[in-house]
């Protein structure tokens, strides 16, 4: 896998990420644990992002 390929994949799953955090804040009986845990997955994800771009 290229690179560039690396990038646009985990920028899918930032995205999708994003998505799943938005959705789960907006319903009252969500579990706040799993939220945190996303946040966490998706703050990972953009520092390898980041650390990638700048290689």
């Amino acid at each position: 896998m290229s690179l560039g390929s690396h990038l646009q994949e985990l920028r899918k799953k930032h995205q999708s990420l994003s998505e799943a955090v938005e959705e789960a804040q907006r319903h009252p009986g969500s579990d706040d644990l799993m939220i945190a845990d996303m946040k966490k997955q998706k703050l990972r994800i953009k520092e390898e992002i980041t650390r990638l771009s700048q290689a």
